[in-house]
């Protein structure tokens, strides 16, 4: 590392739409159709999902994302902008990012890893490091994704029957929860 510039490095870590737009598309579509395609053979697949999923999939999912943001800054702050055409992934992004917090129900995972990543970033504006254009982007997504949470949670925060199914303190219900109490009862 010590015979890199950091212009050079800079240089190096160009923004990868091709690859968001694909994990993008590839989550929309896996988390989106499977539902659509569930037939029963597929109930062992989506008990596994449902309940083992959490420890075995969402844990290492966000470990990895922070793991990749954590190598996501850049000492040129002209490096430091998303791409037009990335800006246009965000907001799938993070409803996605969305729909996987109120639907898988780890918020605590989600607030934990985004308030690591913020931590993170002030860690590193003291070294005079900055997002590279890859760390902008999934930064971005997860406070675009706060901040839907958050709509979510005060648009249903006086649902009785939801209050009642999902009591505590975190308060986040499902959107499958919503959809079948208030949504599928008018057809």
């Amino acid at each position: 590392h010590g015979s890199v510039s950091p212009d050079e490095a800079a240089r190096a870590a160009p923004f990868h739409l091709d690859l968001w737009f694909y994990f993008t598309l590839q989550n929309w579509v896996l988390d989106f159709g499977r539902p659509i395609a569930m037939i029963d053979s597929f109930e062992l697949l989506y008990y596994y999902d449902e309940y083992l999923g959490h420890c075995m999939w969402y844990i290492p999912f966000f470990l990895i994302l922070f793991m990749y943001f954590s190598g996501c800054f850049t000492a040129s702050k002209a490096e430091s902008l998303i791409p037009g055409p990335a800006l246009l992934l965000v907001a799938p992004s993070g409803l996605y990012y969305w729909y996987l917090v109120t639907e898988g129900q780890i918020f605590i995972l989600f607030i934990f890893t985004f308030f690591a990543m913020l931590a993170l970033v002030l860690h590193q504006k003291r070294k005079r490091l900055f997002l590279d254009s890859n760390g902008l982007f999934l930064f971005s997504s997860f406070a675009l994704t706060l901040l839907l949470v958050a709509l979510w949670v005060a648009w249903l925060w006086n649902d009785p029957v939801l209050r009642k199914k999902y009591p505590g303190v975190i308060y986040v219900p499902e959107p499958w929860a919503f959809y079948t109490l208030h949504v599928s009862n008018r057809h």
